[in-house]
């Protein structure tokens, strides 16, 4: 081997070295209580572990940065003989360097994966859009790099090879909606709460929402995105955004059968989920809140445009028709017609090419008005009166709306 040849493994492996000591001090900050995520291999899984109670487990953009590698990532540097190691001084040992576990999803020894909120009131509200708000304000890269990188991670998550278990318990919405809803499996419980409100601060309901809200039953995704409807406990199942239902005071108990499974299978993993679910009566009986609405929500909603939308409501005529135009005349008419618009082109599109189109719709919204005053009306004076932008949907043009859905050239999401 000549000197160039040794200079360069020096260089390769004293690059190895320091990112081997940073890996190092990043696992150990993960166990600080300070940590915005744990990451655990417990039993036969790997359990994530939101941690941010105070701020409802909002996510972050170092939550996404955490997560994603955990989740996907693979080591991979590769070993040389233990002989080579040793002719060159100051390098680490292999073991060493290679002493990072193997990401769950590459790892023979993980079965499946397992989300949950810390805190027993979220699994997770939302992203932490405040900060990306203000983010745009000062000019920082916050505004693409979060979008990005959460849809890559939706992505990741929806094509895990790994089963994928989200204990959904407590407030999920926008964000947290992205780290559940595209998992194989998703256990709701009568706290959870969920909504994708984007309309309401000048957004749209994104993380995929244009993929998987067209598949709900009739209409029902078209009008949980335009008017932000809240689902609750075991309507969240019925709705078809969870997979299960298990009463939450079981949930600590489900938790442990899994992780205490022995090399399980996916029959494996779904047997002990739909056990649980079978054991819970809470709320069976309980109708389901939109289904006496299904009617109306499949007549009123199915329109091409927003305009005829709320003129179907308004012929309606009925106490619920009647509350959903009182909804819908406090949303951003920009985001109103983005939604509709992404849903009914989400209908027909792969996952990626729907987080594709979200990505550019996320670039226009953070260059226009109505995101920033959304978030300056509802989370920072919370005077809940924006002024949006414009004001009325005639006002909002099929050129303005094309401007949104435009391709970012070489700046588009890619996979």
């Amino acid at each position: 081997m000549g000197q160039q040849d040794v200079c360069r493994l020096l260089s390769r492996f004293n690059s190895l070295r320091r990112a081997s000591v940073i890996l190092q001090h990043l696992r150990m900050s993960m166990h600080t209580e300070a940590a915005e995520v744990l990451l655990e291999r417990r039993g036969c899984a790997g359990v994530i572990t939101l941690n941010r109670p105070k701020f409802l487990n909002a996510l972050s953009l170092s939550m996404i940065r955490q997560i994603y590698p955990q989740l996907k990532v693979r080591n991979s540097v590769e070993p040389f003989s233990s002989a080579l190691w040793e002719s060159i001084p100051g390098i680490l040992p292999w073991d060493s360097l290679a002493s990072a576990p193997l990401k769950w999803e590459q790892d023979s020894e993980t079965f499946l994966i397992i989300i949950k909120g810390a805190g027993g009131k979220a699994f997770c509200a939302g992203g932490d859009i405040k900060a990306i708000s203000e983010a745009k304000k000062t000019r920082q890269s916050l505004t693409q790099d979060f979008f990005r990188e959460e849809y890559i991670l939706n992505n990741a998550i929806a094509s895990c090879q790994k089963p994928y278990v989200a204990l959904i318990d407590g407030v999920t919405m926008g964000g947290g909606v992205g780290l559940s809803v595209h998992g194989r499996f998703r256990v709701a419980t009568e706290r959870s709460l969920f909504a994708m409100p984007e309309t309401g601060i000048g957004l749209f309901p994104d993380v995929g929402g244009g993929y998987f809200l067209p598949r709900l039953q009739g209409k029902l995704g078209y009008f949980l995105a335009l008017t932000g409807f809240r689902l609750k406990g075991r309507d969240v199942h019925r709705a078809g955004i969870a997979t299960h239902f298990v009463d939450s005071e079981k949930l600590h108990k489900l938790e442990e059968e899994l992780l205490t499974l022995k090399s399980p299978t996916v029959e494996d993993i779904a047997g002990v989920l739909k056990s649980y679910h079978a054991e819970s009566k809470m709320d069976q009986d309980k109708p389901v809140i939109f289904e006496e609405h299904m009617d109306k929500i499949n007549r009123c909603f199915s329109a091409n445009t927003v305009e005829q939308i709320i003129e179907n409501l308004r012929q309606d005529g009925s106490p619920f028709a009647i509350e959903q135009l009182k909804v819908i005349s406090k949303m951003s008419p920009t985001s109103l017609k983005i939604t509709l618009r992404q849903l009914m082109e989400g209908s027909s599109k792969t996952l990626q090419e729907v987080l594709t189109m979200e990505y550019r719709l996320t670039q226009a919204c953070m260059e226009g008005h109505d995101f920033h005053e959304g978030v300056r009306a509802v989370l920072i004076d919370k005077d809940q009166s924006p002024k949006w932008k414009p004001a009325n949907l005639n006002e909002v043009t099929d050129e303005d709306l094309n401007s949104y859905f435009k391709s970012l050239g070489s700046n588009d999401l890619k996979f």
